[in-house]
């Protein structure tokens, strides 16, 4: 048992020798016609950060190392990667099951807004069935060939990512951050989340660290001091990369053009996940 223990046997992923139930078995089993390598998590303790940003770089600069690459949009009340890849045609389906959108580079994808008729009708649904339809993107899509598929979680720690880490068979999960004081309690929730769950915390990526003016090439920051080096090493994780502020990254994903933004800031993350298990 550990010493943190709560006693709250039902949350808790850990199969110790003083547990006071069965632990339940929630897993959820993958389409029978898909086959996937690896399922890497983004997730933040608070919204606002980027996840959704390293998402769509993650997959995209996978893809341009050789590896086929999906993202799973789990963000249901806000789902921002079709707009990011210029996606309006919707999901199709066969009698096998659904089939995922693939981008212009061949960029597997399924979010709520590819099954909605329209895009900006909101999603007003409670909780177990935001989660309920997260897992069935899992049961019910045909992922093909996939070498890494990368869910895009909502902030938070509750039903959705409470449904993920106990259904789908997570690989890992990154933490996004932003260079502000208060993120070292968002993080320290995160990861204690990931280790009640029993995932493995591949490390940190701290988006907007800084802005680098175009005229003079000097480094801003504007949202102050960076925190990211203390925070990984309180909870013993690397920083696998630091994403700056700029504008052209907002234009890509506003024009759906995210494929084409041109950047190595994810090189170093995409080497660890090809020398822990890639294709």
């Amino acid at each position: 048992m550990s010493d943190k223990c709560d006693q709250n046997c039902n949350s808790c992923g850990e199969n110790c020798s003083e547990r006071k139930e069965k632990q339940t078995d929630f897993s959820a089993k993958l389409h029978e016609m898909s086959s996937i390598k690896k399922v890497i998590c983004i997730v933040s303790g608070k919204g606002g950060v980027g996840k959704s940003l390293v998402t769509s770089l993650l997959a995209v600069t996978m893809n341009r190392r050789g590896h086929h690459t999906a993202i799973l949009d789990a963000d249901v009340t806000g789902p921002s990667i079709p707009k990011a890849f210029g996606i309006n045609q919707k999901a199709s389906a066969s009698k096998q099951g659904l089939l995922p959108v693939k981008s212009r580079t061949n960029i597997d994808i399924m979010s709520i807004n590819l099954l909605l008729e329209n895009d900006t009708d909101p999603v007003i649904w409670r909780g177990p069935i935001i989660a309920g339809t997260v897992k069935q993107f899992w049961t019910d899509v045909i992922w093909r060939d996939i070498d890494f598929m990368f869910i895009d979680m909502p902030p938070g720690t509750g039903d959705v990512p409470l449904t993920v880490f106990q259904s789908i068979a997570v690989d890992g999960i990154i933490i996004v951050t932003s260079p502000q004081e208060l993120v070292s309690m968002i993080v320290s929730k995160a990861v204690n989340m990931a280790k009640k769950m029993n995932i493995p915390i591949i490390g940190l990526v701290e988006n907007m660290a800084f802005f680098k003016c175009p005229d003079c090439a000097k480094e801003y920051k504007i949202f102050g001091d960076s925190h990211i080096e203390e925070i990984a090493k309180k909870h013993h994780l690397g920083v696998l990369a630091k994403l700056p502020i700029d504008p052209q990254i907002a234009a890509a994903c506003d024009q759906g053009l995210i494929e084409s933004f041109n950047n190595d800031w994810l090189n170093y993350l995409a080497g660890i996940l090809e020398k822990d298990g890639g294709k």
